[in-house]
């Protein structure tokens, strides 16, 4: 959306989410001259795998070279570049590998880049009851389970996650299409075992693995977001500040405000891309 010769935004969805997260987003940013890309990430809506023999990967540098090859095929050389969830640690990751192809970021949560190592270490109990989903996804049983029962599964999610949104049927129904997605299900699966150390990744992202396990700094421009009502996973903001050493802002946006927040709160994230844009010059 918006003009062909504007600068350029990507924004990254999160699961179980789509890219109508960003529907009220991307008019916002169009009309204020912005060129806005939000694609569907592995595994959902339209998005296809053009070889039934590649590994169905959803590990962290997988989904972050994809939206450097995007850039690659559109002919973009520079974009700011946001997202929550799974799109935010897009984001970030793009941000520290490829600080010269990203102008600036709004990252929903901050700091999202982890890794196998570092999510060997156990939570505090009630930390790890946040987490039931991802062990729920670390048998077998739960595989079926979400396979059997995905539209249920993904709405619950969204209530828990957002526990004062009130979304209506028709709002779920638009992105829960998206869930259709034949490797759905296996993409999901991946993405949390792979983050238990219980599959593999790919050995061609062995070394940018081996880099973001050092947990490197965000140089570029930056704003961090965080909604009031977060009922999802997620660290405090003073944990992660030290990760971003550029110009920096965190925002917590008031008012019931969940974990998906440029649905929830579109016109306060559209603003932070604009006005990170704009500091970034």
């Amino acid at each position: 959306m918006g003009p062909a010769s504007g600068s350029a935004v990507l924004l990254f969805h999160g699961w179980p989410y789509d890219i109508h997260s960003f529907v009220e987003v991307a008019p916002v940013l169009a009309a204020q001259g912005y060129r806005v890309i939000i694609p569907h990430l592995r595994g959902y809506g339209s998005m296809t795998f053009r070889s039934d023999a590649t590994p169905r990967n959803a590990q962290q540098a997988a989904l972050a070279a994809d939206g450097i090859a995007l850039m690659d095929a559109l002919k973009i050389e520079k974009a700011i570049v946001a997202g929550f969830d799974w799109g935010a640690r897009t984001a970030d990751i793009m941000a520290v590998l490829w600080p010269q192809r990203c102008k600036a970021l709004v990252s929903v949560s901050g700091y999202l880049i982890g890794s196998q190592a570092g999510n060997v270490a156990p939570l505090p109990p009630k930390q790890e009851l946040q987490w039931w989903y991802q062990f729920y996804f670390a048998t077998e049983r739960g595989k079926a389970g979400y396979a059997a029962n995905t539209h249920a599964f993904n709405r619950l999610i969204w209530e828990l996650a957002s526990p004062q949104w009130a979304f209506d049927d028709a709002t779920y129904a638009r992105s829960a299409a998206s869930f259709a997605n034949p490797d759905h299900v296996a993409i999901v699966i991946h993405n949390y075992r792979w983050r238990l150390g219980l599959a593999q990744g790919e050995r061609q992202y062995d070394a940018v693995e081996a880099t973001l396990a050092t947990a490197p700094p965000v140089t570029i421009p930056a704003i961090t977001m965080e909604g009031d009502a977060n009922g999802a996973p997620h660290p405090d903001p003073s944990r992660y500040r030290a990760k971003f050493t550029g110009p920096y802002e965190h925002r917590t946006i008031s008012g019931g405000i969940g974990h998906n927040l440029p649905q929830e709160a579109p016109l306060a994230f559209a603003k932070a891309i604009i006005d990170v844009g704009r500091g970034a010059g």
